[in-house]
């Protein structure tokens, strides 16, 4: 029998609702995703009104939770009926009741992301501290991968926090030693912010964001410095591969900026789940 269908059969209670809790929270976070960027958005333009001493446009109260969601066309109010994790978007045909606009496949995409990530972190590490914490970082790199993706953007309020929690579960060993998690966030950090800076002193311009910089820290926070050459090579050549594919192909040119996020966020997430798999792609073992 296959390793993984013995370790679903052996607890399947726990991979269902795990599969259920992720749709829900799925939900919630294409929520994240949605509004996080436009609150920051409105937050800029009230801090520059108020520097320069004028009344702010952006008059809008928006928070994660009010006001309800609507249709982003026509402002029709999203029924709950019509918000059930990936079953309304199917019974719905992928359009709004009211103006039959398009809605995003994201939606569905990240709810049934959230879901698989969340049974394969509870295969991995079971019932336990290392369970709660990869849960949580699988899902705040689900809304920076989207996040990045749409807006190319990665918020301080998620990337920072990202650190110091990935330095408290590791205060007790979780992922790795304290001084592995400490050593990795500085190393993580630095990597990038000399890339970024050699970059720019060669060629005078910017090649990434200073929240991939973040990102990485946090990554090295969770999984400690050993886990660093893994996740930044694998990124780097994804990243590169991708990108030398797209402009082949016409899709992007040379001057469009593409997010590293994504790619950093998805080395991790195979660093989490297959921690050894630049050693076994080396040896072939």
């Amino acid at each position: 029998m296959d390793p993984l269908e013995e370790l679903i059969r052996a607890q399947p209670g726990l991979s269902i609702s795990l599969a259920v809790l992720g749709l829900v929270v799925g939900s919630f976070l294409n929520v994240v995703i949605y509004r996080l960027p436009k609150m920051m958005e409105a937050q800029w333009q009230r801090d520059y009104a108020e520097f320069i001493d004028e009344v702010s446009e952006a008059s809008e109260k928006l928070s994660l939770a009010f006001p309800g969601s609507r249709c982003p066309y026509c402002d029709a109010e999203i029924k709950p009926t019509q918000n059930i994790p990936v079953l309304s978007y199917l019974a719905l045909g992928g359009k709004c009741t009211a103006c039959k606009a398009p809605i995003s496949a994201r939606y569905p995409v990240v709810e049934a992301l959230t879901a698989l990530l969340w049974v394969l972190c509870g295969l991995q590490f079971g019932v336990s501290n290392a369970l709660a914490g990869a849960m949580l970082l699988t899902a705040v790199l689900v809304v920076l991968t989207a996040i990045d993706l749409h807006d190319q953007l990665l918020p301080d309020s998620l990337t920072l926090p990202l650190v110091w929690i990935g330095l408290l579960l590791n205060i007790d060993n979780t992922f790795v030693s304290l001084q592995s998690a400490v050593l990795g966030a500085v190393f993580g950090y630095l990597c990038l912010w000399s890339v970024f800076w050699l970059f720019k002193i060669v060629t005078g311009k910017e090649g990434m964001g200073h929240g991939d910089f973040k990102l990485l820290a946090a990554l090295g926070a969770w999984f400690g410095l050993a886990a660093l050459p893994t996740i930044v090579l694998l990124s780097s050549v994804v990243g590169a591969v991708l990108g030398v594919a797209l402009i082949v192909t016409g899709k992007q040119d040379r001057e469009t900026p593409m997010p590293f996020g994504p790619f950093l966020a998805g080395a991790g997430l195979i660093h989490l789940f297959y921690p050894n798999v630049l050693l076994t792609w080396v040896t072939g073992a």
